[in-house]
């Protein structure tokens, strides 16, 4: 992790736990409604902090496939890209929602409860 993405990932921290000890205080004196959603906010930068670690791994993958010579950036980069493409469903089901597939994709399933 590079300093700028470890400082963001600490400020990210600090953010949450300043959150979770104002939902701490609510809960003491405040609403219940403002307890849910200081609980819920400080959630949010843990989140954040995950979505960093796991592009800090697709970096290092990328740099781990430009660092062979036959494999330019480039190619590597649409590779990945690729990879999770294919890792997602179809394009029907993109469009719609999820509530329909394409004939050919794998993940496909009944679209009532009744099969």
């Amino acid at each position: 992790m590079n300093r700028s993405a470890g400082l963001l990932s600490a400020l990210y921290l600090a953010t949450s736990t300043g959150l979770a000890w104002t939902a701490v205080l609510a809960l003491r004196s405040g609403p219940p409604w403002a307890v849910c959603l200081f609980a819920a906010a400080s959630l949010v930068p843990v989140i954040a902090v995950v979505r960093e670690s796991v592009l800090r791994d697709q970096r290092r993958a990328l740099a781990e496939m430009c660092g062979r010579a036959t494999v330019p950036e480039a190619t590597a980069a649409e590779d990945i890209v690729r990879a999770e493409l294919d890792t997602a469903c179809c394009e029907r089901w993109w469009t719609s929602c999820g509530t329909d597939h394409d004939s050919a994709c794998p993940r496909k399933v009944p679209r009532s409860s009744a099969a």
